[in-house]
């Protein structure tokens, strides 16, 4: 799914990151709102935008015991298991390398599985944020042939090696709101950027969230495979439970995921819930041999038998496999498992001490805002966060009255280009000082919200 500064995400088991700040003041401690207080107010609150287009893009203010205490921008990062985006060009095989593409995409959501939607803050303009991974390559290799052993590089089974993957990410747009980021390790020869943006309506009893016209989903570049590229792109989802009182995600889509160099393709189906007896979660996929110059099929249906390399079915919140060959999933004798995600969690982000970050850096940027929250000072809380919004609101009309466009910091455009975000100079040297453990950054020119 795609990833939202507007959009209702999902709140995690606790990590092991540095701890929040200290209370700002002396602010009265309140009341948690239960669960179903919460939701009602919020409930109440979309009530005024049924039939508006994109919530999106009015980008309305939310009461801070409405929100998770964390920056949109932190939440949302594509790498909850990171050892499983680093293992993607390990296989000598282009379908071994699907394959790890696929195991990836299962595991990129997984606060979904793991937690309770909720709220982050909206991110503000110019806002970034950057963190490393630090995990052992264990991915375990994927079979690829019915007669072979998996083909994969002997580090993603040896658990005894370290490796770093970077992560910086920027508010590049406010109108519309946009973010670009970008991932990398280089010492498995692998990238990731993209742009994210949604698109969302509320239609009286779910909210539906689609990719936003710059959001053409996540390309990923592995170097040493002859710069093979993977373009994932994102399904619709539904935030739905809101007049029952128990919030939970679903998706009922299609997405895909194209590489055109080796000329496989995946379709993935995802079921609607049904009623009685119908399998919840479910996800459904063929991966087939296409002509990226002539790509036309998008329904699992539409493709021919005798392109099928392998089939994909399972439940995306639980288990998902795989098998090879054209013939029918539920015939097929050898079913290979290719996620688990019931043993596995969010995995903990290694950020810059709060001394080390700038002022629009997002820990830093959120730190009063975040801190009276964590001390239940909720009244505190909303007031410092109208504050900012304020400020950015400020901000934009003093750049309005100059005639000045934004332009962020280390990507090269707000939207462009399309798709795929490229880096500046600055995002180049952030990047890299990420790469050699170093924090240290120039201040900003110029701040886009203060």
């Amino acid at each position: 799914m795609a990833s939202s500064s507007a959009s209702p995400s999902v709140s995690a088991p606790g990590s092991k990151e540095p701890s929040r700040a200290p209370t700002p003041a002396n602010a009265p401690v309140e009341k948690l709102p239960d669960d179903s207080s919460k939701l009602k107010t919020f409930l109440g609150i979309l009530r005024r935008f049924i039939g508006v287009s994109d919530l999106a893009a009015i980008r309305f203010s939310l009461p801070a015991q409405l929100l998770e205490p964390t920056p949109n921008l932190e939440y949302w990062n594509y790498l909850d298991r990171p050892e499983t985006f680093i293992s993607i060009g390990d296989s000598d095989e282009p379908l071994g390398r699907m394959l790890g593409t696929l195991r990836f995409w299962f595991t990129k959501d997984l606060k979904y599985v793991k937690g309770k939607p909720v709220k982050p803050y909206n991110s503000t303009l110019g806002e970034f944020f950057r963190c490393n991974w630090q995990i052992e390559d264990t991915s375990p290799p994927l079979k690829h042939t019915s007669n072979s052993a998996p083909s994969s590089g002997a580090a993603s089974t040896s658990g005894d090696k370290f490796v770093k993957i970077s992560y910086l990410t920027e508010q590049t747009s406010h109108h519309p709101p946009v973010s670009a980021f970008y991932i990398d390790c280089p010492e498995k020869g692998i990238s990731a950027r993209g742009f994210d943006q949604i698109s969302a309506k509320f239609t009286g009893t779910s909210i539906r969230v689609i990719a936003g016209a710059h959001n053409l989903g996540i390309f990923i570049t592995l170097q040493k495979r002859d710069n093979e590229e993977y373009q994932l792109t994102h399904p619709a989802a539904y935030l739905g439970g809101l007049l029952r009182g128990s919030l939970s995600v679903s998706v009922a889509d299609s997405c895909f995921v194209t590489c055109a160099k080796s000329k496989i393709k995946v379709i993935l189906e995802y079921l609607e819930e049904g009623w009685l007896g119908r399998s919840q979660n479910k996800v459904l996929g063929v991966i087939f041999t296409y002509d990226p110059d002539n790509d036309t099929k998008t329904k699992i249906k539409e493709v021919p038998e005798k392109d099928v390399l392998g089939r994909v079915e399972g439940c995306w919140q639980d288990k998902v496999y795989y098998t090879l060959g054209s013939q029918p999933f539920a015939k097929n004798s050898e079913k290979n498992l290719l996620i688990d995600l019931n043993p596995l969690y969010p995995v903990p982000k290694l950020i810059p001490p709060i001394e080390e970050q700038l002022p629009n850096e997002s820990r830093k940027f959120w730190e009063s805002v975040t801190s009276a929250i964590v001390n239940k000072q909720y009244g505190l809380a909303t007031t410092l966060k109208q504050e900012i919004e304020e400020k950015q609101r400020a901000k934009a009309a003093e750049r309005k009255a100059e005639n000045k466009d934004w332009q962020p910091r280390f990507f090269t455009g707000a939207l462009t280009p399309v798709g795929k975000p490229d880096l500046t100079q600055d995002g180049e040297e952030a990047l890299q000082g990420l790469h050699e453990g170093r924090w240290t950054l120039a201040e900003n020119k110029e701040n886009g919200a203060f």
